[in-house]
This record gives structure tokens, C-alpha cells and sequence, in this order.
């Protein structure tokens, strides 16, 4: 692929990563790779959204920590060999309605399909 592209697309990508998007109330994914099963992972953990726009605990109502590690149980686990078959787990397969922003499953196809190459071609994966 051209240098200058991957550059652009690059620079353009970092750049949109930087927007303000609102939170999903249906809570979020946290995405990793599983090399020894050949598997992308998405844990999914519930939230609840604030009138200031922030993801708190569903039990306590406390905001999240921004700063160290959140320590919490997580809802659910999907797993894939392939973006496509993960994205049919989670919107596809399952009863519960995880996902209820457009912009949220937009960015988890995104993440899913980076985490895919990543696992095929043995690079590092790091969510967006």
C-alpha cells in the first residue's frame, strides 16, 4: 500500500478518534485478543449514563474512575474466530439489547475487524 496513504489515513483516523461521541446507556466492550484460542474477546459491562453525560456503576450510580484500574465483573463474554462472526454473536444471537447507539455498533465493527488482522497477522491489538 502507498506510504502517503497509510499516512493519511492515519493522520484522519487519529484525528476522528479525538470527537465527542455520548455514551452508549447499554454499556460497553472491552475488546482483547485470545491468541492461544485463536479468538477476539469482548467482555461487555453494564453502565448507566448521567444527566452530565457520565457512565456510572448501575449499583451504586458513582461515576467511573477515569484514573486506574476499574475492577468490576463484566456481563457477558463473546467470542469469535472472525469480526463477522462476533458481530453476529452480539447483534444476531442474542436476546438482550446491548448495543442502542448506531455510533457504538458502527465503532465495534471498526474494532472487531482491527482486531481480526491483528490476530491474523500476529500484531498487536490496542482498543480504539
Amino acid at each position: 500500500m502507498n506510504n502517503s496513504l497509510v499516512e493519511i489515513a492515519t493522520v484522519l483516523d487519529d484525528k476522528l478518534s479525538q470527537r465527542f461521541i455520548e455514551l452508549d446507556p447499554g454499556g460497553y466492550f472491552i475488546i482483547y485478543l485470545n491468541r492461544e484460542a485463536g479468538m477476539i474477546c469482548a467482555k461487555h459491562y453494564t453502565n448507566v449514563i448521567n444527566d452530565r453525560g457520565l457512565a456510572c456503576d448501575p449499583e451504586t450510580g458513582e461515576p467511573f474512575s477515569c484514573n486506574g484500574t476499574l475492577e468490576r465483573p463484566h456481563s457477558s463474554l463473546f467470542t469469535g474466530r472472525t469480526a463477522k462472526e462476533l458481530c453476529i454473536g452480539i447483534f444476531e444471537q442474542n436476546a438482550s439489547c446491548l448495543v442502542t447507539r448506531l455510533d457504538h455498533a458502527a465503532y465495534l465493527g471498526r474494532e472487531f475487524v482491527r482486531a481480526e488482522i491483528a490476530l491474523l497477522n500476529g500484531q498487536e491489538y490496542v482498543q480504539d
